[in-house]
């Protein structure tokens, strides 16, 4: 390839065999290793990853996003998704949507005996605000792009009045 090719290639194209995994674990119930594929691309809109979700565990903790759309492509594998409630059967093969908002918090659950791996796609609308409702919490976020650049992570009953240390 020439040069102007290779940094095309840089920028557009990513194979998820060779990125680099991040392991998430959280005793006793999170336990997934992640291969983030749209950072250091040319991605403005969507973020990608490729998720491997340990038998017996959970990915993330349950939670909606008020923004953010998510799609899950179950690669390999079997187990469950916790959404509005209900657990839902997936397999491999299967493709899942997940729009924002307060109806369909949700949360991937290998309740298999091997591991669980599917590709995560999702917008990166910014600002941002993830709700946990079995913890409480939220989570407001915003980036440029690249880097977040604001985070806040804490309970809801942790609120301020409007006027609290203003003059």
């Amino acid at each position: 390839m020439n040069e102007n090719a290779e940094a095309l290639a840089r920028l557009l194209i990513r194979n998820y065999h060779d990125a680099p995994t991040q392991r998430e674990l959280r005793e006793p119930l999170y336990d997934t290793a992640c291969a983030r594929l749209a950072h250091g691309t040319a991605a403005q809109k969507l973020g990608a990853s490729i998720d491997t979700v340990a038998p017996g565990k959970r990915s993330c903790p349950y939670h909606f996003h008020h923004a953010q759309e998510e799609m899950f492509v179950i690669l390999d594998g079997s187990g469950t998704l916790r959404v509005a409630g209900e657990m839902l059967p997936v397999r491999a093969g299967d493709v899942v949507f997940i729009p924002p908002g307060p109806a369909y918090p949700h949360q991937i659950i290998n309740t298999s005996d091997a591991p669980l791996q599917y590709l995560s796609v999702s917008t990166r609308e910014t600002p941002e605000v993830a709700e946990y409702p079995d913890s409480g919490k939220f989570l407001a976020m915003a980036s440029n792009g690249t880097d977040r650049i604001f985070e806040v992570l804490q309970r809801a009953d942790n609120g301020l009045d409007y006027w609290d240390g203003e003059p």
